[in-house]
């Protein structure tokens, strides 16, 4: 996930001022996948819409870097997750507002697996192409895999993209770590469009990290001392 945030930020993608993070007349970024937030985070802090430094309060008591984003204590987000499948309904309502009121911003939601599986998301995505949201756009980190285990045992999502075609959303698929192909495919965000559009990238959970990649073991789990040292150690 890192990979596809960092090109949605610095590739020029968002409409995004880190100095003004809620100006009038911006893209809205909402994270549905909520726990992918250390990743949102990080990207935030190299922005600079706040110092890298309070990266270390992550989770802490009070601090508003909690495990998924709170907006009533992280100002500089578009609103609260927690319970997966609902941020595409959200996006949708800011979508259709925009549109009401002539915006040209769009708005980027982004999902996961294990969201697919959800009835709300799907209510939303039929209400996307009813209203003919031409300015939302569904970002879906497939890595393949869910808290439960792997999607093709927890519930097949598959063949996603006819799914979401056959609902009457463009679709496009690209590698989510290649920034070449990201990038390419992320300049189809444009207000010329008819209708939402969604970009399902295959990605490696996990990825650069030997023994963390493809391993259910780390989707929510602290690393030792160790673990980090030779992670780290890989990344560099």
């Amino acid at each position: 996930m890192t990979d596809i945030l960092t090109a949605l930020y610095f590739g020029n993608i968002l409409k995004f001022d880190p100095r003004n993070p809620k100006a009038e007349k911006r893209d809205r970024l909402i994270l549905s996948a909520g726990h992918l937030c250390p990743a949102y985070y990080a990207v935030l802090a190299n922005l600079g819409v706040f110092n890298e430094a309070f990266l270390g309060s992550l989770r802490d008591i009070g601090s508003s870097l909690q495990g998924h984003p709170y907006l009533d204590i992280a100002s500089f987000v578009e609103t609260s997750s927690g319970s997966l499948g609902q941020g595409l309904s959200v996006g949708a309502g800011m979508a259709l507002g925009m549109l009401l009121k002539d915006e040209k911003e769009k708005v980027v939601v982004i999902s996961s697996d294990g969201e697919q599986d959800e009835g709300s998301h799907w209510e939303a995505v039929m209400f996307a192409h009813q209203q003919k949201l031409r300015n939302l756009y569904l970002v879906i980190d497939q890595n393949g895999m869910q808290i439960g285990g792997r999607t093709e045992d927890v519930l097949d999502t598959e063949p996603l993209a006819e799914k979401y075609r056959s609902f009457g959303w463009e679709v496009f698929q690209c590698e989510g770590h290649d920034f070449r192909i990201l990038l390419g495919c992320f300049s189809n965000f444009s207000d010329k469009r008819k209708g939402p559009c969604a970009v399902i990238c295959p990605t490696t959970r996990g990825k650069g990290v030997s023994f963390m990649e493809n391993s259910e073991k780390y989707h929510a789990c602290t690393l030792t001392e160790d673990e980090y040292k030779r992670a780290m150690e890989e990344l560099e």
